[in-house]
Parts: structure tokens; C-alpha cells; sequence
């Protein structure tokens, strides 16, 4: 693994698309730093959205990877969010099979372009909504959905109140995105205590202290370092760290991956009522546009409700 050695010092090479998991040493603090840097901007680029719009999203996605890594589950993983602001939807899944993230965003152009032109902050863009947590393990198990408001002025604010709220599990996350050379990047450290991890260790006030203390050090993190294409991960994490001490584990890949395919879209379709369905025919043929991945499939409509639809 290009990185650094134990005492900081760096090796040559810096991997990409990966998650770090990590250990703050002694307070038993689970952690995880995701890079990532071409999945992310094909993921991004794909939809030429504005930038207002790619920021929010690239967050969204990296949150996504980063929670869902954290997570000791065979599943499916989506964060949504439902919004009154020109950014109206933000959808993002992580496949653990797969490794897989992908996202897509919807908003209103026309209202958008005003209010950036107003000088609307981030937080007004998305508006006041909710953010829901959905956890999707297969067929033969109950889907699991949290959902929290959207408050503060960011989606990491939105994160945090979902885990104080819902998991009641102290955690702390830190995210950016930003475009490097013309290309989309983003990063984020999330440490998080365990209510089991205290049981008959220390006193409740030095565990909240030392908490205190590395959610402090996370603050010290720059924006830069965490979309840098040029930062080892585990040098981030030594200089974070280090008078701490840090234990990294062996990383694991991150892919931009989407599920669509076309017997997806067919069992979509034959869902459908006819009516509905022909108002997708383009020339003599039923075309969808994956709103994740932008690929467009083009059905002959004899595949589809044979004998109902009026094509």
C-alpha cells in the first residue's frame, strides 16, 4: 500500500479510490478516511451538472461510501435527501458486494442560477427537507429506513444529527469536494466511539474529553488535504494523529459502479401502465435514460406488455 511508514516519513505512490480504516489509539476510536478521485468525477461528469449542484452531490456520495464502509453489512446502502431549495434531490447507493457508489442530483436550473447569483449560501440551496437513511440487505430481510431533518448548514450537520438522534452513537465526519486540475475530487475522515467501547473503561467525563480532543484534531483537517491527489492517505492520518497514535488497516477499493441494465429497465417498464409506457416511444421505440449512470436503453416495444400497450 503506497503510504508512509510508521514514523511518518513517505513512500512513493498515492492510491486513489479507496477507503483507510483506522484506529485512534488508546481511546478505542473506529475510524474511516475515504479518497476519492476518478470514480467521483465520473460520477460528477457525467451530467454536466453546475458546480452548486456537483459540490452537494460529491458530498452526498462520499458521505455515502464513507457511512456505508463503517457498516458490517451485506447490502445496499442509499442516502436521499427531499428538499424545498433549488437543489430539490440528492440520491446516493453503495453496493458492499461491489464496492460500488453512484448518485445522481435533480434541481431547478432557473431558481438555482438566481439565487447563486443573490449570493444564497449552500444551505439554501438545499433548502429545509429530510435526509432518509435506507439500509436494503435482500429479499428475505426487512428494509431499514431512518429519517432525519435537514438542519444546520451542511450535509455532514444533517449526518451528525442523524446519528445523535437515531443511532445515539457519538461520531464525528469531515468532507470535501473540490476540482482539481478540471477534475472532481473528494475526501472525508469519520471517527466514531461505540457505546460498547466504553463498558468498564475509564470514567464517562475523560472518554467524553478525549472524544472532545480528536473531534478537535478532525477540525484541523484542511479541505485540501482531503481532495489532495498528491496526500497518502496514511500520511493525512499520521499527521492527524500522531501524538495519538494510529492504527491504519488495509484498505479497500471503491468503484463507480451503477445497476442499471436492461432487464431492469424491462421489468420497470412492464410495471408500467400502457399508457404511460407509450409516451416513452421515440421512433418506433421506448427510450429510458438511467438517471444514475446517463445510459440510455432503447426497447422495441414488442418486448414489453405484449398486446397492451397502444405503440
Amino acid at each position: 500500500m503506497p503510504g508512509v511508514s510508521a514514523d511518518g516519513n513517505s513512500r512513493p505512490g498515492v492510491a486513489d479510490d479507496l477507503v483507510q480504516p483506522f484506529q485512534v489509539e488508546p481511546h478505542r476510536l473506529r475510524g474511516r478516511l475515504v479518497r476519492l478521485g476518478a470514480a467521483l468525477d465520473a460520477i460528477l461528469g457525467r451530467h454536466d451538472y453546475p458546480d452548486a449542484v456537483a459540490v452537494q452531490l460529491g458530498e452526498l456520495v462520499v458521505l455515502t461510501a464513507t457511512i456505508a464502509t463503517m457498516l458490517k453489512f451485506d447490502g445496499i446502502l442509499t442516502l436521499q435527501t427531499r428538499t424545498d431549495g433549488p437543489i430539490k434531490l440528492l440520491v446516493a447507493d453503495y453496493v458492499a458486494a461491489d464496492r460500488a457508489v453512484r448518485g445522481y442530483a435533480q434541481y431547478d436550473g432557473e431558481r438555482l442560477a438566481s439565487m447563486i447569483a443573490a449570493g444564497a449560501s449552500p444551505s439554501r440551496l438545499i433548502g429545509a427537507g429530510h435526509l432518509a437513511f435506507t439500509i436494503d440487505q435482500g429479499p428475505d430481510t426487512e428494509r431499514y429506513q431512518g429519517l432525519v431533518e435537514v438542519v444546520g448548514s451542511s450535509l455532514v450537520d444533517a449526518v451528525h444529527h442523524y446519528f445523535r438522534q437515531s443511532e445515539q452513537i457519538e461520531t464525528g465526519i469531515r468532507v470535501a469536494v473540490a476540482r482539481e486540475g478540471g477534475s472532481w475530487r473528494g475526501g472525508a475522515v469519520m471517527v466514531q466511539r461505540l457505546p460498547e467501547q466504553d463498558r468498564g473503561w475509564q470514567d464517562e467525563d475523560a472518554r467524553d474529553d478525549q472524544f472532545r480532543h480528536v473531534m478537535s484534531l478532525i477540525g484541523t483537517c484542511r479541505n485540501e488535504e482531503l481532495t489532495s491527489s498528491d496526500l497518502a492517505s496514511e500520511t493525512l492520518l499520521f499527521r492527524l494523529f500522531h501524538e495519538e497514535g494510529v492504527r491504519v488497516f488495509p484498505p479497500g477499493p471503491i468503484r463507480d459502479g451503477c445497476r442499471c441494465s436492461e432487464e431492469r429497465v424491462l421489468s420497470i417498464l412492464e410495471s408500467l401502465p400502457a399508457d404511460d409506457r407509450g409516451d416513452l416511444v421515440v421512433d418506433g421505440r421506448i427510450e429510458v435514460r438511467c438517471e444514475f449512470c446517463a445510459r440510455l436503453y432503447r426497447i422495441e416495444p414488442a418486448r414489453v406488455g405484449a398486446g397492451e400497450a397502444p405503440f
